[in-house]
């Protein structure tokens, strides 16, 4: 189901619509802690604190995806806003 970002009525955003905010994901390889090559980092750089490491791509994604809703959450959960993408360039 697609969901049009932003949401079309004026009120306040809903936890639900926050959850469905489509955050640019970034999969890159990177250098472990051994200074060796083998990880993958996944990370939603829109939304500060919401990215993870891991051996494989699918695993880092996974991850990255499952601290995206816990960011999300726990910012709602304090009051402090959730950072929003900007409007694509183009239409």
């Amino acid at each position: 189901m697609d969901v049009a970002w932003p949401p079309a009525h004026t009120g306040a955003v809903t936890r639900d619509e926050y959850l469905r905010v489509p955050y640019v994901l970034v999969v890159e390889s990177v250098v472990g802690p051994d200074g060796r090559g083998g990880l993958c980092r996944a990370s939603y750089p829109e939304l500060p604190g919401a990215w993870a490491e891991a051996s494989c791509a699918a695993d880092a994604m996974d991850l990255a995806a499952e601290r995206r809703i816990a960011v999300i959450l726990d910012r709602l959960s304090r009051g402090r806003p959730v950072p929003v993408p900007r409007p694509p360039l183009l239409p």
